[in-house]
C-alpha cells in the first residue's frame, strides 16, 4: 500500500472514531479520495505539489458543471478534510483547498444526547469489574471536559488534577486546560484507586486509560466501548464520542454559558466552528417557548 493510500485509510478510520461521520458519509468520502489519488497518480504529482487549480481541475475531469452542488460539496469536503488532516500530521506544509470556495448548503446541525440520554449513558458500565470503572471515568471526562477522542486516549497520569483541571494536546499539538466537572473527578479517582492498578502490568505504564492488557486505549477502542454502553442502555440511533463533545457544548449554551468561553474550552480556532450549536440552543429555545408561553400554545 503506497503511502497516500495508508494516510486515506488512517484518515477515514479518524473520521469514524473521532468525528463519528456514517458508514454511508465514509464510504462516499472514500470513493472520492480514490478518484483523487488516481487523478494524482496520472498526473504525477507529489502531496506538497497540489494546489488548488490542481483540486478544480480533478473537479472538472470527474463531471465539471454536470456535477450537483451537493456532489460537488461532498467532494471538496472530503479533499478539505484529508488535507487539513495532513497538514495537522505535519505531512504537507500548506492546505490546497484553503483558497477554495464551497457551494452553500443548508446547515447540517450535529447530533447531540438530551442530559436524560447522558445520564443513561453515564450510568450504563457495571461497576462489578475494573473496566467498568475505566469505561465509566472516561465517559465522565469526555462529556465533562468536552475533548476530542484522541485527547482522551492522550491523556497520561497526572494530567486531570483534583482541583478539577484537565491538560490535554488538541489539534497541532497545542495544549489547553478544560475545567472539568465534580462527578468526573470522582470517577476518575474510583478508576485509579480501585481498577487502573488490575489492569496495569507494567508499572512504568504512564497512560491514563488503559485496555485489559494495561496498554494505552486507542481511539477505535474507545469507540467500540461507546458504541456497547449506548446499545446496552437503549440509545438505539448511531452515536460516537464526538457525540458527547457536541452535547457538551450544547448543553453549555442551553444553560448560559458564553460563546467566546465555549470556544476556548472546545479549543476551536475560530469562533465560527462553535457558533454551529447556538443553531442548537435557539431550536430547544423555540422550542420550550412553544410548549409553555401561554400565547404560544393557544389553538389558533
Amino acid at each position: 500500500m503506497t503511502v497516500p493510500e495508508r494516510v486515506i485509510m488512517e484518515y477515514l478510520a479518524y473520521l469514524q472514531v473521532e468525528r463519528g461521520l456514517s458508514e454511508n458519509t465514509i464510504s462516499a468520502y472514500q470513493q472520492d479520495l480514490e478518484q483523487f489519488a488516481q487523478f494524482r497518480a496520472e498526473e504525477k504529482l507529489n502531496l506538497n505539489e497540489i494546489s488548488h487549480h490542481h483540486i478544480l481541475m480533478f473537479l472538472e475531469r470527474i463531471g465539471g458543471s454536470g456535477l450537483s452542488p451537493r456532489t460537488r460539496a461532498r467532494k471538496l469536503a472530503a479533499l478539505r478534510g484529508l488535507f487539513q488532516y495532513l497538514v495537522d500530521e505535519n505531512l504537507i506544509e500548506r492546505d490546497p483547498c484553503a483558497e477554495l470556495e464551497s457551494p452553500k448548503l443548508a446547515l447540517t446541525l450535529p447530533d447531540v444526547l438530551s442530559t436524560a440520554e447522558v445520564d443513561k449513558l453515564l450510568a450504563a458500565p457495571s461497576l462489578s469489574k475494573p473496566t467498568g470503572y475505566r469505561d465509566r471515568a472516561m465517559l465522565e471526562v469526555l462529556y465533562g471536559a468536552g475533548l476530542r477522542v484522541s485527547e482522551l486516549v492522550q491523556l497520561n497520569l497526572g494530567d486531570i488534577d483534583q482541583i478539577g483541571y484537565v491538560r490535554c494536546l488538541g489539534k497541532g499539538n497545542k495544549e489547553r486546560i478544560v475545567p472539568v466537572g465534580r462527578a468526573a473527578l470522582q470517577a476518575v479517582a474510583s478508576y485509579l484507586d480501585i481498577a487502573r492498578p488490575r489492569l496495569v502490568k507494567n508499572r512504568r505504564e504512564s497512560a491514563l486509560f488503559v485496555n485489559t492488557r494495561g496498554s494505552r486505549l486507542t481511539r477505535q477502542a474507545v469507540w467500540k466501548i461507546m458504541k456497547g454502553h449506548a446499545q446496552k442502555c437503549g440509545i438505539t440511533r448511531p452515536i460516537s464520542p464526538h457525540t458527547l463533545r457536541h452535547s457538551f457544548a450544547t448543553h453549555l449554551l442551553q444553560n448560559g454559558a458564553d460563546l467566546r468561553a465555549v470556544q476556548e474550552m472546545l479549543g476551536h480556532a475560530d469562533i465560527s466552528t462553535t457558533q454551529i450549536y447556538t443553531h442548537l440552543t435557539k431550536a430547544h429555545l423555540r422550542e420550550v417557548y412553544l410548549k409553555t408561553h401561554p400565547r404560544a400554545m393557544r389553538e389558533r
